[in-house]
């Protein structure tokens, strides 16, 4: 999609779901310390790095360990607040800043953290081609449901495949999932 799409389908967003984010803001620092927003470090388009925006789930200074390592539902570093920001994927609603900014879109391959891409093959890094996205086709395929380097693949065959059609077909299919609530968070 174009770039005008993403700042216009961004800017909307955030005004329409500015209440919930104060009530995510407040439920986050009642029931924990630490910052509202979780800042990481993440891998964008031509290899950039760039400080990728959630709103924190995790107790502070409890990053994951390791690489690739899923957080499941009932890990003990995950809040109260966290445990739905999570499941309904709210914590990812500050990467519409992200996308205002430029350095993601809203669809494309997930940024990923730079530990990650150092184990990439040159075929893998083809999926900085194109912006990080706040949702993809990896996504809607499976999430954190199938295996690292399938998702990964999907990536590089969006990239060779990406089309306003296929755009269409992606957004059409995240909308499903975050209405069901399948698929949304690991189990």
């Amino acid at each position: 999609m174009p770039r005008a799409f993403d700042v216009l389908v961004a800017a909307l967003w955030l005004a329409l779901l500015s209440p919930l984010i104060a009530i995510a803001a407040i439920a986050i620092k009642v029931g924990s310390r630490g910052p509202v927003i979780y800042r990481q470090r993440r891998i964008g388009r031509d290899g950039e790095e760039f400080e990728m925006l959630k709103l924190r789930t995790m107790v502070q200074g409890s990053d994951p360990v390791g690489v690739g390592k899923v957080v499941t539902r009932d890990d003990p570093r995950v809040t109260g607040a966290g445990h739905l920001l999570r499941r309904s994927s709210l914590d990812e609603i500050p990467n519409l800043l992200n996308v205002l900014h430029g350095e993601m879109a809203i669809i494309g391959p997930r940024p990923t953290i730079p530990a990650q891409v150092d184990d990439y093959t040159p075929r893998q890094k083809r999926r900085h081609e194109v912006r990080p996205g706040i949702t993809g086709w990896a996504q809607v395929q499976g999430r954190a449901g199938i295996p690292w380097e399938e998702r990964i693949e999907l990536d590089v065959w969006y990239v060779d495949h990406r089309s306003a059609a296929l755009d269409l077909r992606i957004l059409a299919k995240t909308a499903w999932l975050l209405l069901s609530g399948h698929g949304l968070a690991p189990d």
